[in-house]
């Protein structure tokens, strides 16, 4: 038998052990913004939510929600009503919310009582846990320490990261690599979905993992087009550093393997064989003209000369050496001169410099009783 479980907003445990949730806002509502865990399910779609909003400026809210009930048709209803059935047969543990919980949260709450599938909603819905997210982000800044993981472009400060359990992968929330080439398959997630996850990813650390500080790889306040919250990037200047350091053949390789072989594998397996090396090479081309200003016309020419003739051999002769000269030119003339600047402003003192094997051998020692 179906228990009834109360209606809740005690939202920390919902985040620590990932419940699912159903969120009945509609369409364009979800691609907004919503939450890691949860599947969006509407009660209305775009069209109907449109049309009984204006009703209720026109109306009121009396005549929207008759309205509400006149465009849910018995078939209508019926397919709501199995689609929500469905999550909760799947997910008995979980909640559901609309955008304030109100009435689409209590129509949908009330449907599925009266098909025998009783469910709790989220008190507040929508607003009021992206406003607990908001906040808790603010309160993970203030307690937890940071410690930044710094390093010339190519050193592989991303790999390092994955071999930490206690960091957070700034990068990975954003789906990009950080850097003018660091576009991912699949584009990056809005700007409201990057601080939720990052939200997330802090509070599990704060309760999860006791004192001990978050390891972050060295970020500009911008990761791509997602954006880091000013008290999160100010705290990230303050905070002690560890030096990642590896050989320029090293750089290279790492950036071969990441930037070429990683990327073109990512867009092939989404797109397939041939268009996913189109959209692998134009995503090369594009990133190299985005930084045509700041090399300079004669050099970005060299650039792109030396990236047609490597794109010429990979698909001629599946030959991936000649990006090489490119990614070397690119660290030494490009990169290396900003990360050179960028150090220089950083207010953190610098712990330890090494290369991945060092760092990992020692990070344990480093970190314990660290405190920003």
């Amino acid at each position: 038998m179906i228990q009834n479980r109360p209606d809740t907003d005690d939202f920390l445990p919902l985040i620590l052990n990932d419940v699912p949730l159903m969120d009945v806002r509609a369409p364009v509502e979800y691609e907004k913004g919503s939450f890691p865990c949860a599947k969006n399910i509407p009660i209305l779609d775009d069209h109907q939510r449109e049309v009984i909003g204006t009703e209720y400026k026109q109306k009121g809210q009396d005549a929207a929600v008759n309205l509400g009930y006149e465009l849910a048709t018995d078939e209508i209803k019926a397919e709501r009503l199995n689609s929500w059935q469905a999550f909760v047969k799947a997910n008995p543990e979980g909640y559901l919310f609309c955008f304030r919980g109100g009435q689409r949260s209590h129509i949908t709450q009330a449907w599925l009582k009266e098909s025998g599938h009783p469910y709790p909603l989220i008190k507040g819905g929508y607003k009021a846990l992206r406003r607990f997210l908001i906040d808790e982000l603010e309160a993970s800044v203030e307690q937890c320490s940071f410690i930044i993981l710094s390093g010339k472009t190519g050193t592989g400060k991303t790999r390092l990261i994955h071999q930490i359990d206690t960091s957070v992968d700034l990068e990975g929330l954003a789906n990009h690599r950080g850097s003018s080439f660091g576009r991912r398959c699949g584009g990056q997630p809005g700007q409201i979905d990057f601080e939720n996850t990052l939200s997330i990813d802090m509070l599990k650390h704060r309760h999860l993992k006791g004192n001990t500080p978050v390891l972050l790889e060295d970020e500009s306040k911008l990761i791509g087009r997602c954006s880091l919250t000013q008290s999160y990037r100010d705290k990230m200047q303050l905070s002690s550093i560890i030096l990642l350091e590896e050989s320029i053949e090293e750089r290279v390789e790492v950036g071969l393997q990441e930037y070429v072989r990683d990327n073109l594998t990512d867009f092939q397996n989404e797109l397939g064989n041939e268009e996913g090396f189109e959209q692998f090479q134009e995503g090369l081309k594009d990133s190299l003209l985005r930084i045509r200003r700041r090399l300079g016309g004669e050099r970005y020419q060299q650039l792109a000369d030396i990236l047609d003739t490597a794109i010429s051999l990979h698909v001629n002769q599946n030959n991936i050496d000649g990006y090489r000269p490119l990614i070397e030119l690119l660290l030494t003339g490009y990169y290396d001169p900003m990360y050179e600047y960028q150090l220089s402003q950083k207010e953190g003192k610098i712990l330890f410099k090494g290369n991945r094997k060092e760092i990992l051998a020692a990070y344990s020692e480093l970190s314990t009783g660290y405190s920003s």
